[in-house]
């Protein structure tokens, strides 16, 4: 399973799967706006990663980090070294909030969970495989996701 089910329809599962699960409460208004406000900051984050990535002129193939040419270490990529996949999973998370269906948080840490399993792991493979020393020491600096 590693590296073949592209990260989107990953993401596209998770939130059909939100959107499809049981939902025992109403939407909240204040939910609704961190809501907004999440997804606003997820946007932001997946487009300054995308913009890093066009930067140096390397893939953003996720099924393929073997074409990376450079690694990308500026930008958000000082704070997270997956900032494309945490920008989904505050998606997740807005939408969860959104349609006030807390209970269904549990789908974005399966999301998480997934993402980090059969995608960040095996591109980190390939990544300490090309880049050796400096992919070793950007991994000990920057977390992975926001936390260690």
């Amino acid at each position: 399973m590693e590296l073949k089910i592209p990260p989107p329809v990953v993401f596209l599962i998770c939130a059909a799967l939100i959107y499809f699960s049981p939902n025992f409460t109403e939407p909240m208004l204040i939910l609704r706006i961190l809501a907004v406000i999440i997804a606003l900051a997820a946007v932001s984050i997946d487009l300054l990663g995308l913009l890093a990535f066009r930067q140096k002129k390397t893939t953003i193939n996720p099924l393929a980090p073997r074409k990376t040419s450079h690694l990308v270490t500026h930008g958000i990529y000082r704070f997270t070294r997956n900032p494309m996949y945490l920008g989904f999973a505050c998606l997740l998370t807005a939408w969860t909030l959104w349609i006030g269906n807390l209970l269904a948080l549990i789908l974005v840490w399966g999301f998480i969970s997934y993402i980090t399993r059969f995608q960040i792991v095996p591109e980190e493979r390939i990544l300490a495989e090309k880049f050796g020393a400096e992919f070793k020491a950007y991994q000990q600096q920057v977390p992975r996701w926001l936390w260690r």
